[in-house]
């Protein structure tokens, strides 16, 4: 953590993170999901959360790093033809922080790839 007066100690946590999500069709195999889903957790995994780009301005707190969680985990799963409509995650037994969307309505697989066709030609196009 980082205070005006400084950055605290640099000390370990064992996180717990716990995901539901929504397949769009029929069934995707839950391996290849965790595979996946490691890309996202690995990049933090055993690091020093505060030397991480993500957290150059933002503290890593169980709160941001929920929200920088879901965005990943989100993304990937959208990519492989599902959504993530819930995580949680705690930092110890009695501190978690949860995002929940499951009462939103759902977008269509139609809608989901369009919005990645949109954000992949917005990659695309070169800076002005």
């Amino acid at each position: 953590m980082r205070w005006k007066s400084g950055t605290g100690k640099k000390h370990n946590h064992t996180w717990e993170i716990t995901c539901e999500l929504h397949v769009f069709e029929g069934m995707v195999s839950f391996f290849d999901i965790e595979k996946s889903l490691h890309r996202a957790i690995d990049a933090l995994s055993g690091k020093f959360l505060n030397d991480l780009p993500e957290f150059k301005v933002v503290n890593p707190t169980v709160e941001n790093v929920t929200e920088y969680l879901f965005n990943e985990i989100d993304a990937i799963l959208r990519a492989n033809g599902a959504m993530l409509m819930r995580i949680e995650v705690s930092d110890s037994p009695t501190r978690a922080y949860c995002i929940d969307i499951t009462e939103r309505t759902l977008p269509t697989e139609a809608e989901v790839e369009a919005e990645t066709k949109s954000e992949q030609k917005q990659q695309e196009k070169p800076d002005a």
